[in-house]
């Protein structure tokens, strides 16, 4: 089969990079469809895992540069996985985090390998906002994608008629600081996009707050600003 660049709007997606493809193969196995390997890598450590993997799992995977080099964002792609989209369900009976609008790739990217390191497996997504079967998405989440749960809304009170819960909006002028917050499980915690934050309109979906910060930048990237949330959470978790 003769793949293209990336399309939104096309029912598969891709890995760039050898660590990403052994997350897909490793963790949603039954979405991969096909591997590109360059022959510049092929005899490689992580090459030989996939062709292993592949070999158990009964996916074609070829040497093919043409293929890469066509469709791949940067040189030096060593492995293209191409993978069936697909839609998991939200765990009703964990703690979310909720996006409202994130736009940057990267971020949303980031954002995935962050919450999964502080052992937090679901995301909602409110539209509109950034794919997460980019493939800049997937990189910046050094395959973490595969180990989320994930679901798009097209507005919040859709999201949190399926999932009521205790909300945590995250302002930067909320009404308690995050090291005093009480979180009851199972909660959202919601957070704005980058350039915007949240509209004022989510004060009335549950306890604001704020992460302390100087005065001296007006606020905090949301990937980080969501990894000292995530850490802070599961931190106060961890001595009840």
């Amino acid at each position: 089969m003769r793949y293209k660049k990336y399309d939104r709007k096309a029912d598969h997606a891709y890995t760039f990079g050898v660590f990403p493809t052994l997350e897909l193969l490793t963790h949603q196995p039954g979405q991969a469809l096909h591997v590109l390997l360059h022959s510049s890598g092929d005899r490689s450590e992580g090459a030989k895992t996939i062709r292993t993997r592949c070999q158990q799992l009964g996916i074609p995977v070829e040497v093919n540069d043409t293929q890469i080099e066509r469709i791949a964002a940067k040189e030096n792609t060593y492995a293209i996985g191409i993978f069936q989209k697909y839609r998991p369900a939200l765990d009703a009976a964990a703690n979310h985090v909720v996006l409202v609008n994130p736009s940057d790739m990267g971020n949303l990217g980031t954002t995935l390998r962050t919450l999964l390191g502080f052992g937090f497996h679901d995301l909602a997504l409110i539209e509109p906002a950034a794919d997460i079967f980019d493939p800049r998405t997937t990189r910046a989440s050094m395959g973490a994608l595969f180990q989320m749960r994930f679901a798009y809304y097209r507005t919040f009170e859709d999201y949190a008629a399926a999932y009521p819960r205790m909300f945590y909006p995250f302002m930067t002028d909320g009404d308690v600081a995050l090291p005093e917050a009480q979180f009851q499980p199972p909660f959202g915690l919601i957070f704005g996009s980058e350039s915007a934050g949240l509209p004022d309109s989510y004060r009335t979906v549950g306890k604001t707050v704020t992460i302390p910060q100087r005065d001296t930048i007006d606020s905090l990237n949301l990937a980080i600003a969501i990894g000292i949330a995530a850490y802070e959470v599961t931190r106060e978790r961890s001595t009840e």
